[in-house]
């Protein structure tokens, strides 16, 4: 394997570990909504909203990750 290779997998891996974590946050929203107010969501529909939820935060992350990259990118001194 190649340097490229090996930091390419590792981002691969890094993006996947943040989806997973996202959809499970998701999840436990969910079911912190529906054992609170069980009237508002149904247990039938759990895992669509579980899904949707977690996606919804996904979504969030990967919008904050890239307002941090673009202002990180602009404070950055060049290096002389």
């Amino acid at each position: 394997m190649t340097g490229v290779d090996v930091s390419r997998r590792t981002k691969l891996v890094r993006e996947w570990i943040v989806f997973a974590i996202c959809l499970g946050l998701g999840g436990h929203i969910v079911l912190g909504v529906i054992l609170h107010a069980p009237e508002k969501w149904p247990w039938r529909d759990a895992g669509v909203y579980g899904l949707l939820v977690g996606l919804s935060v996904y979504v969030a992350v990967q919008l904050v990750r890239s307002v941090w990259w673009v202002m990180r990118g602009k404070t950055k001194r060049p290096m002389s």
